[in-house]
């Protein structure tokens, strides 16, 4: 079967479709709304589980590791298996790809909302990403199959825009869900989107795949899915834990191998899954560098304004989530019209436009203070939300108007791993700095240090370090400290709570400088390596053939 035809629903047979890859599909706007909304279930599953956290902990009685697992299982699995899934949908068909992921992410979202143990949220959560691996690359490559060249960059923008809200909104959704029904229902709630998705993907998307497919490259599949889960395990534990753990060690070790292993076999095998010669065009390259560093600015900054929200400024779940509002609404305003902007200005001057708000922004988050306001803070999250939707959608343009029609779900599945990657090093590099920065203000603050001298003093050593690792161990856990000092002792409680507070500002400067250097070095990549019309460029080619 070719690009351009389909399979009739009733009959099985395949058929011619009805419009043509350069004039695009008739329905393409109404198929660019169900790809959205795949993909915000995926994208919302994976930022509205944090808010359901403390709830899950007390009633499956789940200890810090279990909880660790039941966040990243998702993760790791996910990026994992994102390159396998986008070549098995270019190999046996994107709408087949996508249908099955809906099924699988639809049917253990049901079964884990129903778990009873943390092993088996655990397990339902991996089955997720399985799920969820195979949807993300489809969306973007159903995308890019049924726009034509002239319209493919607005339709990618929107599908960037719905990209970025699903991470904000994840935390209204949850604590609003959370506030009126069980834990169960921040993954019930996916059920019925999902199944909307499947019918409406059954009635309206068109079956594409390669039509030169060849043979599976299983060995490079393989070193894929170990390379990319053991960097992401490698990343995630480490910055939980500590670096130097002997498993951590061990899963870089692999993760090294397993990669350096897949890019020599895929030079060498006639069936790659991934083509070298395509790091060779700038726009694929650049693009999947400034996306990585546009997620490790994000991602670092999300986790720790959130907190900053919530347990420096006193917001609820729920407050902190709509505090995100605006965020997403700046998203949706400024992606979609990026692709016109970079028309007129080009791909390289957009690109450095959003990755200099995106610094200008993290770096003024430096300034926010223990006694700061809301409104000190939301022009700063718009101003990123700003350069995000400027940077997004034409650096993944690039990547996908550099490859073959047929390519597309290698390229939206690199695009897609590299903000898994991205992301994932953006929360270890700026958690593990902001970590470090508060344990070292705590261990500075002489008032802290009187108290724990006093309890020392009174109830003994173990008595003085079981306090100081509590409040150590993150400002949630001082706040819990303080809550219950007040009870019986107000003016301990208020040097605990006033020392985490300022401890936890002192390390929020140092973590979102950490991901503006981020955003700095992106603006130097697109500087350097991104070609300044590589989206108009892209069209043309399109257009010649």
């Amino acid at each position: 079967m070719t690009e351009n035809e389909t399979i009739d629903p009733i009959s099985g047979d395949e058929i011619e479709a009805s419009y043509d890859p350069m004039v695009g599909h008739p329905k393409r706007n109404a198929i660019l709304a169900v790809m959205c909304l795949s993909l915000v279930v995926i994208v919302l599953d994976n930022s509205i589980l944090n808010v359901a956290i403390p709830t899950i902990s007390e009633t499956l009685k789940a200890k810090d590791t279990d909880l660790i697992w039941i966040i990243d299982a998702y993760t790791i699995i996910f990026a994992g298996l994102l390159l396998t899934c986008g070549t098995l949908g270019d190999k046996f068909g994107r709408r087949l790809a996508l249908q099955t992921g809906l099924f699988i992410f639809g049917t253990a979202s049901f079964l884990s909302a129903f778990a009873t143990t943390p092993m088996q949220l655990t397990i339902g959560r991996g089955v997720m990403g399985i799920g969820g691996s195979l949807i993300m690359p489809a969306t973007l490559s159903i995308i890019t199959n049924v726009f034509p060249p002239k319209e493919r960059g607005k339709a990618i923008g929107i599908w960037a825009a719905f990209a970025g809200v699903g991470v904000a909104i994840g935390p209204l959704t949850g604590g609003f869900l959370i506030a009126h029904f069980w834990w169960g229902s921040v993954f019930m709630v996916n059920v019925p989107f999902v199944i909307a998705g499947i019918i409406a993907n059954a009635i309206m998307v068109p079956e594409s795949k390669h039509e030169d497919a060849t043979k599976l490259d299983l060995v490079g599949a393989v070193l894929s899915v170990v390379g990319l889960s053991s960097l992401l395990y490698a990343i995630i534990f480490g910055a939980e834990g500590d670096f130097t753990d002997t498993n951590v060690l061990i899963a870089f070790a692999i993760a090294f191998v397993a990669i350096v292993g897949f890019f020599i076999w895929e030079s060498r095998v006639d069936h790659a899954m991934l083509e070298l010669q395509f790091f060779k065009d700038k726009r694929f390259s650049s693009g999947a560098l400034s996306i990585t560093l546009l997620f490790f600015a994000m991602f670092g900054m999300s986790f720790l304004l959130s907190q900053y929200l919530q347990s420096v400024l006193g917001y609820s779940a729920l407050r902190s989530g709509v505090g995100f509002i605006p965020f997403a609404a700046a998203m949706i305003v400024v992606a979609p019209s990026s692709a016109k902007i970079s028309a007129k200005f080009g791909t390289k001057r957009t690109v450095i436009t959003g990755m200099t708000l995106v610094s200008i922004a993290l770096f003024s988050m430096t300034t926010l203070k223990v006694d700061g306001s809301y409104l000190g803070v939301v022009w700063m999250m718009m101003l990123m939300a700003v350069g995000m939707g400027l940077t997004m959608a034409p650096a993944t343009s690039a990547i996908m108007n550099s490859l073959p029609r047929e390519k597309a779900g290698v390229g939206s599945a690199m695009n897609d791993t590299t903000r898994m990657v991205g992301g994932a090093l953006g929360l270890a590099i700026v958690g593990s700095v902001f970590a470090s920065y508060y344990h070292k203000s705590l261990d500075k603050t002489s008032k802290l240090n009187e108290l724990y001298a006093g309890v020392k003093a009174n109830g003994g050593k173990e008595a003085a370090n079981k306090l100081s690792e509590a409040v150590s161990g993150s400002i949630g856990q001082a706040i819990g400290v303080s809550g219950n000092l007040g009870k019986s002792d107000p003016k301990s409680a208020e040097i605990v709570l006033d020392a985490a507070r300022h401890s936890f500002v002192h390390g929020l400067h140092a973590g979102v400088f950490i991901a503006g250097i981020a955003a700095v070095i992106g603006i130097v990549v697109a500087a350097v390596m991104m070609p300044q019309n590589s989206m108009t460029d892209a069209q043309h080619a399109g257009e010649a053939h």
